[in-house]
């Protein structure tokens, strides 16, 4: 799962982002709301955590200006300000949710699985590869009906792959779903790691993780041969 995280009180925004990525995403930091655009022009995210109070002005007309663009990314927005009006006139003007600070990063994380649940209650419930069944609402990995104990980056990688299963992913779309730009000492060999994981977990079943040397890799039913 990959976060863009709004918010220009550098103490607030570090110590979120440490639990984030303790908690298995990516998650990029933008400082204000140009930044926050320019990150949205280039990536594509799961959540945007936007702080309402920016240097550069008021988090909500990035909200509008993302809702304006049909762009429907989950937004749950930040404010020290616990006023109705403002809860309701962030929701009205398409927030998902509106978390006040001081928060619980427990809370947080609640709050992110809930959207992320509700996110994906709206697409298909399922992605089934072979034997391999990944429910993404409630995060579990199943081989032949037998639970997989997976973690969080290793959940990330295998929807990537499954939801593209029998195309090639390459490296780099794998590691941006993985990491956050911030991830400077993070190499692209870092996703050989995680398959290589992953393939140990998935070895008895009828699913394989190919490698298609210089393009990235494709996940298949052996059937499929």
């Amino acid at each position: 799962m990959r976060v863009l995280l709004v918010e220009d009180t550098t103490d607030v925004a570090e110590t979120v982002a440490a639990y984030l990525v303790r908690e298995g995403m990516a998650c990029d930091v933008a400082g204000t709301e140009a930044d926050a655009a320019a990150y949205l022009d280039v990536q594509s995210y799961d959540l945007v955590i936007l702080d309402i109070q920016l240097p550069d002005g008021d988090g909500r007309a990035l909200l509008r200006d993302l809702r304006r663009r049909r762009d429907g990314t989950p937004v749950l927005m930040l404010s020290a300000n616990f006023s109705v009006e403002s809860r309701v006139g962030s929701l009205d003007e398409g927030a998902d949710d509106y978390l006040v600070k001081p928060f619980d990063l427990r809370e947080l994380s609640a709050r992110i699985r809930a959207l992320s649940r509700r996110r994906f209650d709206r697409s298909v419930p399922e992605i089934v590869v072979g034997d391999i069944v990944l429910d993404p609402s409630a995060q579990t990995v199943r081989r032949a009906g037998t639970l997989l104990p997976v973690t969080r980056r290793e959940l990330a990688l295998l929807v990537l792959l499954m939801s593209n299963a029998g195309r090639i992913v390459s490296k780099g779309r794998l590691f941006e779903g993985l990491f956050s730009f911030d991830n400077a000492d993070v190499g692209l060999n870092a996703i050989e790691l995680y398959v290589a994981r992953l393939r140990k977990k998935l070895a008895p079943s009828q699913v394989r993780i190919r490698t298609h040397r210089g393009l990235g890799y494709s996940i298949e039913a052996a059937a499929d041969e």
